[in-house]
């Protein structure tokens, strides 16, 4: 009998197995040896002999045979590998070399790392697992790879692995009446989510609705956690929604409070202007002003709070359900920014003087939000949908449109609108991209084909597609660094959790090659305190036709 190994489904060569007494090899089989010797004590060595076989000396050896229609030359080619990795024990494996098959794809050299870390640890339980070689993850066959890059197969290759990102835990949907066209996950004790009933909810530990946003006509377009510094507690939460009956409204709530039944709440403040649906709301940084974008063309700024109301926003201001009826305070837009000529799909708000905005007119623009002119204007062929700042240095540029390719671009190489970087796995409309909050390599999209994928820039290829949604997805976050929330026309909230993102704070820092000061949540702090790049908060919102 043998045991057959998983292997990429883009691997047709043949599986790998293990022989299960190490009996019976031929010349042509693969010798998996660590330099140096290893003594297995006598419960290891009953464990492992279906896999193993132990010489006279103590040292181990594992065997690996090919079955794919027999033996050929092709398939039993050899490279020498090491493992490397920055994951801290138990994950880390002896760093002396070892002979694999060349054909090995990442799935079977995932196998590999999970049986050298159980010979140490053999509690441990299995982990899939992702390669790089350079810094660029692998996708294919290992001497495919190796000839695509120009790689020589003649030295040790030092392979880093990481853990592979994919969700391992599906939750089960929360439920709307209508279509859940917005979400938020930046606060990682609630999703807020918004509803073509006219309603926005808030949902504690992605779950149960605890409060629920009462006050618009129309649809929410757009919902946006404000981070402002003026809140009376951390308890209370500043929200503001965009709508399609033109206005925006500012929420006040307790984050709490909660009971058997939600808690429907009214706004504390309508905001006036727009001519047309807000399409996406954005929030400074620091809190106290947001940007709003509308099928109107134009791009407005709001403060969050009034001169006549304090210097702090409380709580009290929130305004229960019976008490809609009474006089709410209303506030023009402080500016205005001019600029696009058809509808302004996204907006963000990464710095306290840069704002950046995508639409339907092809084209992104950077606007200096002192002056209120455009410093910076990209056409890029393609009516965009969404739009997100992040990566490397906080600034790279994510945008996704009317096609299915997701583009990446830099805006500080001067003179050039070729993006980057560009993901094509998608098969319709892209309606959402986001940036990992904490990670320089990856990303989110989401589609009218249904699908949520995982990109990282290293690969081209998804590291995993999330398709538990039955119609168009419209509109999906990160949530507590390891989740995403995603919302659709199929009027559910899904929750995909388990996902494993490595960030290295180290090379955040060579890459940058500066002490940074980052702005986050209205105040400045250090890296050597907590590196965190800002997250965009625009959300493409679908319009229902």
């Amino acid at each position: 009998m043998v045991r057959t190994l998983s292997r990429d489904r883009r691997d047709d060569e043949g599986k790998i197995t293990l022989d299960r007494e190490g009996k019976g090899l031929d010349s042509e089989d693969t010798l998996l040896r660590p330099k140096g010797r290893r003594r297995v004590d006598k419960a290891f060595y009953t464990r492992l002999k279906r896999r193993a076989r132990i010489d006279e000396n103590g040292s181990f050896q594992w065997y690996i045979r090919m079955d794919s229609n027999g033996i050929n030359e092709e398939s039993s080619r050899q490279v020498r590998v090491r493992f490397v990795t920055k994951l801290r024990p138990p994950f880390k494996v002896p760093t002396s070399s070892i002979a694999v098959p060349a054909n090995l794809s990442r799935m079977g050299l995932s196998e590999i790392v999970n049986l050298l870390i159980k010979n140490s640890n053999t509690e441990f339980q299995t982990t899939p697992f992702d390669f790089l070689i350079d810094g660029e993850l692998i996708r294919m066959p290992l001497e495919q790879f190796l000839l695509a890059k120009g790689i020589s197969a003649e030295k040790i290759l030092e392979i880093e692995y990481i853990k592979a990102v994919a969700p391992q835990k599906q939750r089960d949907p929360s439920l709307h009446d209508d279509w859940v066209s917005t979400v938020d996950g930046t606060n990682p004790r609630f999703v807020l989510t918004g509803c073509y009933d006219n309603l926005a909810r808030i949902w504690k530990d992605g779950s149960i609705c605890t409060h629920v946003l009462q006050g618009h006509n129309a649809a929410v377009t757009s919902v946006n956690i404000i981070n402002h510094k003026g809140t009376s507690s951390n308890n209370d939460i500043c929200i503001a929604t965009g709508s399609k009956d033109k206005t925006l409204r500012l929420w006040m709530f307790d984050a709490v409070e909660s009971g058997n039944t939600p808690v429907r709440i009214g706004a504390f403040k309508i905001l006036k202007g727009h001519t047309s649906s807000v399409q996406s709301i954005s929030a400074k940084p620091s809190g106290d002003m947001v940007c709003s974008g509308s099928w109107d063309c134009s791009m407005k700024l709001w403060k969050v709070a009034s001169e006549g109301d304090g210097d702090s926003v409380s709580v009290k201001k929130r305004r229960l359900v019976n008490d809609v009826d009474e006089p709410q305070l209303e506030e023009e837009a402080t500016a205005e920014l001019v600029g696009h000529t058809q509808c302004v799909s996204s907006v963000v708000w990464p710095e306290s003087q840069t704002i950046y905005s995508a639409s339907w007119d092809h084209s992104i623009r950077s606007w200096d939000v002192q002056t209120g002119k455009a410093t910076w204007n990209m056409v890029c062929g393609k009516a965009l949908n969404c739009l997100d700042v992040g990566g490397e240095g906080s600034a790279l540029l994510v945008a996704g449109g009317s096609d299915p390719v997701l583009r990446v671009w830099d805006p500080r190489k001067p003179g050039s609108t070729a993006p980057i970087f560009q993901f094509s796995s998608h098969s319709s409309w892209i309606s959402t991209c986001k940036w990992h909050p904490r990670s320089i390599f990856h990303l989110l999209s989401a589609s009218y084909d249904g699908n949520v994928m995982l990109w990282d820039l290293r690969t081209a290829w998804p590291l995993a597609k999330i398709d538990m949604h039955k119609d168009k997805v419209l509109c999906a976050d990160w949530w507590k660094d390891d989740s995403i929330a995603s919302g659709g026309a199929d009027s559910k909230l899904f929750i995909s959790s388990g996902i494993s993102i490595s960030y290295d704070l180290k090379n955040v820092r060579e890459i940058n090659c500066i002490k940074l000061e980052i702005e986050f949540r209205g105040h400045f702090l250090s890296t050597d305190e907590n590196l965190k790049h800002q997250q965009g908060t625009a959300e493409h919102i679908t319009m229902k036709q």
